[in-house]
């Protein structure tokens, strides 16, 4: 099984910079790495290449012109240049628990689906890892919220069953899937722009085909870094899109990722 890792990106060098930091202390690599870039200037473009240049990952840095949040279409063209089976992604400001890769590797099956928790990292302690370049985090790290989520103990997660419901805690920060499933249903749906319901509504339609969720506990961790919310201002259209998705059960999306095959 060949993996990718995807990670999306906008304009956020310094955290992209830690994301790199926490790849390079995975117990276990990924066979490509995807960068997802939503139309970031020059400083992205500069730290992916000496990243590239200094590593002997095989990097893909797809990039599009900046027209505003089109997550779900730089999304379809990373993994459409991807070579891998099988697709592990966070988002540009998740830092990575050291067995991440390995936790998401060791529980993919077939026609299933994995989504992991995060554990929120505040602000203040944000500040403090930008300067030093932390991105290891023990338990009674202070400035994290949610820390029951950073109990890596995969043992107790196998009693976390795959299922055929959406749940409400799938978030597309911490999410993988095989590409074949993925093209399968066509992708991400591109009429979905603006943040939010993009990950819910693939994965609504991922169900539908019969490839079952399966939650990721004690295991699959990352680290999210605190900035402010962004602007939700297509939130309402894009759960009308999620819902019309469920409610005729759609198996596929019109506008995805055909296009770039």
């Amino acid at each position: 099984m060949k993996t990718a890792l995807l990670v999306s990106t906008y304009n956020w060098p310094e955290a992209l910079d830690l994301i790199f930091r926490s790849l390079l202390k995975q117990k276990e690599l990924p066979d490509e790495v995807l960068i997802a870039d939503d139309g970031s200037g020059e400083a992205t473009k500069k730290l992916i290449a000496d990243f590239k240049a200094g590593s002997t990952l095989a990097v893909k840095h797809v990039w599009q012109e900046d027209h505003g949040y089109h997550k779900s279409k730089i999304l379809n063209k990373a993994i459409a240049a991807s070579e891998a089976d099988y697709i592990i992604q966070i988002d540009g400001d998740c830092l990575m628990h050291p067995h991440f890769i390995h936790d998401h590797k060791a529980n993919a099956e077939a026609t299933t689906f994995l989504f992991g928790s995060r554990v929120n990292i505040e602000k203040q302690l944000r500040d403090k890892i930008m300067d030093c370049k932390q991105v290891n985090f023990g338990f009674f790290q202070k400035g994290l919220q949610r820390r029951t989520r950073n109990i890596h103990f995969p043992i107790l997660g196998k009693s976390y069953k795959c299922s055929m419901d959406l749940s409400r805690k799938l978030r597309g920060c911490n999410i993988s899937f095989w590409r074949e499933d993925f093209i399968q249903i066509n992708g991400y749906n591109e009429d979905m722009t603006g943040w939010g319901r993009e990950d819910s509504e693939m994965a609504a339609r991922l169900l539908h085909c019969g490839v079952a969720g399966k939650r990721l506990r004690y295991q699959g961790i990352v680290y999210h870094l605190w900035h402010p919310i962004n602007d939700r201002g297509r939130d309402v259209i894009n759960s009308q899109i999620q819902q019309q998705t469920l409610e005729e059960r759609a198996k596929s999306c019109s506008n995805g990722i055909g296009k770039y095959l």
